[in-house]
């Protein structure tokens, strides 16, 4: 900015010296001719009354105006002691002939640079002469050189003055993240201070570094909550396989254990591995977040479902779902739907009774496609609903059968990434009843043509 300051005032001191440099040029020799004519009317006055060859001419003073007379027969009469003036010129013969009246000669041609007036008098003319004198432009310029120089000097500190106070807050800016990312604290925010674009990038960095201390809280609490998840399987297969263990090296283990106990502790073991899996898949799910390869694609809602509760049975053959689906198409992610509808069906099987079977509905409701999954078991409490999507949140009465407690929160998870919402009521069977509302695909295209238009 200093240097850009700088060029500038440059420039325009050196475009306004060769305008000032022209108009006083100009100025100067109209003022010339001017005073030129005056002194060859005044001598051509004196010589018509006195006659060109006996017209006083006073000796030279040394300096300032040549005076000639042009007599008929082309010969020429100067003062005493005048330097020599070039020679008249053809022009100025034939004024002296009567060809015309008068000219005006720039002899810039020779040594001296003379400016000449003829001008007619009597039988003969009378010349008028100065010497070219660019000592007043030459002063001009020393005094614009000067002037420019203590212009651009001035304004190259006057702009670096500025510039250093207009980018002070970008330098602490810069030094504040800076510190934030060499000591990785992210509560530290930056002070509101500046203006216009620097007001706006300030409160964007906050806004940046506000969602970062999201998400390393989500983080750390997810780290928290699944310690605390893991620590129970963790310790009862533990103790388990240390039982097992223990009573193999004794070699008392078939007598120890009846064949009944026994197959009961494998199938134990095996279902805290498969719980342990399960919750492994799930946090990872979690840890990701919105991260995914799978693209968006426009689907119809109903295949989703469908897969969704065939998967559900091959995985607990004894759950029955009714389904009532109409075709629904949505813009989202095939696999993260179809996870959330699973997630949806398993927690409605883990509750409801075995003759009655979990009900699927799914329909057009506006610009929405609402899908509906109930169950006819002892529902939710009141004061459970507030938290039901809570990672790790499990109800009192939910603390001894299986579950991570993360089905729910992925659902939620999946449900909000694709722009919609989920809920939960009372079923009219007395059950949960959870409902989860997505836009779909008319209304995704409008609301993305009308966010394109706004930006436009």
């Amino acid at each position: 900015m200093t240097v850009i300051a700088a060029t500038a005032i440059a420039v325009s001191v050196f475009v306004a010296f060769q305008v000032a440099s022209e108009l006083l040029d100009w100025e100067l020799r109209n003022t010339a001719e001017d005073q030129l004519r005056a002194d060859s009317h005044f001598l051509a006055m004196n010589a018509e009354r006195a006659g060109l060859a006996q017209v006083h001419l006073p000796p030279y003073p040394g300096s300032g105006r040549l005076v000639r007379v042009i007599l008929p027969d082309g010969s020429t009469r100067t003062p005493v002691g005048q330097p020599a003036l070039p020679p008249v010129s053809e022009h100025a013969g034939r004024v002296a002939q009567g060809a015309s009246a008068d000219l005006m000669e720039s002899k810039d041609s020779d040594e001296d640079g003379h400016r000449i007036y003829t001008l007619r008098a009597g039988d003969g003319a009378v010349q008028v002469a100065l010497v070219a004198d660019d000592s007043p432009i030459n002063r001009f310029g020393l005094g614009m050189l000067l002037i420019g120089l203590f212009c651009v000097v001035g304004g190259a500190v006057v702009g670096r003055t500025v510039a250093r106070t207009g980018l002070a807050p970008v330098d602490r800016l810069t030094a504040a993240a800076v510190r934030v990312a060499n000591t990785q604290d992210l509560d530290a925010d930056i002070p509101d201070e500046g203006g216009g674009e620097i007001r706006r990038l300030i409160q964007a960095i906050n806004d940046m570094l506000a969602a970062l201390r999201d998400s390393r809280r989500a983080q750390r609490l997810l780290a928290e909550d699944a310690a605390h998840e893991l620590k129970t399987p963790l310790t009862s297969l533990r103790l388990n396989i240390e039982l097992l263990v223990r009573l193999d090296r004794r070699g008392t283990l078939e007598t120890a254990l009846s064949a009944e106990s026994r197959t009961r502790l494998l199938n134990d073991l095996g279902a805290q591995v498969a719980e342990l899996s399960t919750l492994a898949a799930e946090l990872t799910d979690l840890a990701r977040g919105d991260v995914s390869d799978e693209t968006t694609e426009l689907l119809d809602l109903a295949d989703v479902v469908v897969a969704a509760a065939a998967q559900a049975h091959s995985r607990v053959p004894n759950i029955e779902v009714a389904l009532d689906v109409t075709s629904v198409w949505v813009s989202g992610r095939p696999a993260a739907l179809q996870r959330a509808v699973l997630n949806l069906i398993d927690n409605a099987g883990k509750w409801s009774p075995a003759d009655q079977p979990v009900q699927v509905r799914l329909r057009a409701e506006g610009a929405s496609a609402v899908l509906e999954v109930d169950d006819a078991g002892p529902g939710i409490a009141a004061a459970d609903v507030p938290r039901v999507f809570d990672r790790f949140y499990r109800a009192d009465s939910d603390r001894a059968s299986p579950g991570s407690g993360l089905g729910l929160s992925i659902v939620q998870r999946v449900v909000h990434a694709h722009g919609g919402r989920a809920a939960v009521a009372r079923s009219a069977r007395g059950g949960a009843l959870l409902r989860v509302d997505l836009p779909t695909a008319a209304a995704t295209a409008r609301r993305a043509t009308g966010e394109d238009t706004a930006a436009c």
